[in-house]
């Protein structure tokens, strides 16, 4: 039986790979084997009837929707290939602050765009996709908008490598506490998530020799 698959709208720290991978596989390394067995597909995109604020005292932005300013739009990066575990880890990695919700998102074209930013020229395809809206207080947000290009140059070393072990740390806990409560040996065993995943890329190698 196939994993189930999901998507997801990102607009803020997670439209970079490296805290995309972090966040769900616990590592930037493609020798991981979680790494290895999910096949995530990025595109740009933009979401209308939002906007992306600031959050005070925080290198990351959120998200409101925009009732009376039907121009407001959120340009991000829509991903695919998300499983169930990769959606648990980015709730907890999100947090009480944000609440996932779904919502339609259109394709960008990449012609002429910053592909860095996210950005695009051209809206195409409407899709559905779970995106993280802000639920905490309103006034901890800047009106200022966030900017992508200005968190890979100013703040990106925060939150890769060891420098940024510190923003992962809710989601390791979580993931190593599920690991030893499912086969007590920290997701090695066989059930763990790191077998399973080496399981299933074997599977999809013994399909894809079987098909010659």
């Amino acid at each position: 039986m196939a994993t189930p698959t999901h998507s997801a709208f990102f607009y803020g720290t997670l439209m970079a790979p490296q805290v995309l991978h972090r966040v769900c596989h616990g590592s930037t390394r493609p020798s991981n084997p979680i790494y290895a067995a999910h096949q995530f597909e990025l595109s740009p995109a933009i979401l209308h009837k939002y906007r992306r604020h600031r959050v005070r005292h925080a290198d990351y932005p959120a998200i409101l929707p925009v009732v009376n300013d039907p121009t407001a739009t959120v340009r991000g990066t829509y991903v695919t290939g998300l499983t169930d575990a990769d959606l648990w880890r980015l709730d907890i990695f999100e947090g009480s602050e944000y609440r996932r919700e779904r919502v339609k998102v259109r394709l960008l074209t990449k012609s002429g765009s910053d592909e860095a930013s996210g950005q695009g020229n051209e809206e195409g395809e409407e899709v559905e996709a779970e995106t993280y809206v802000w639920i905490a207080d309103p006034k901890d947000l800047d009106e200022r908008e966030w900017d992508f290009v200005e968190f890979q140059r100013e703040k990106m070393r925060f939150w890769v490598g060891r420098e940024g072990q510190g923003e992962y740390a809710e989601v390791d806990d979580a993931v190593a506490s599920a690991e030893h409560q499912q086969d007590g040996t920290g997701g090695r065993g066989a059930k763990g998530h790191i077998s399973m995943a080496l399981k299933e890329e074997q599977a999809k190698d013994e399909v894809a020799r079987n098909a010659v």
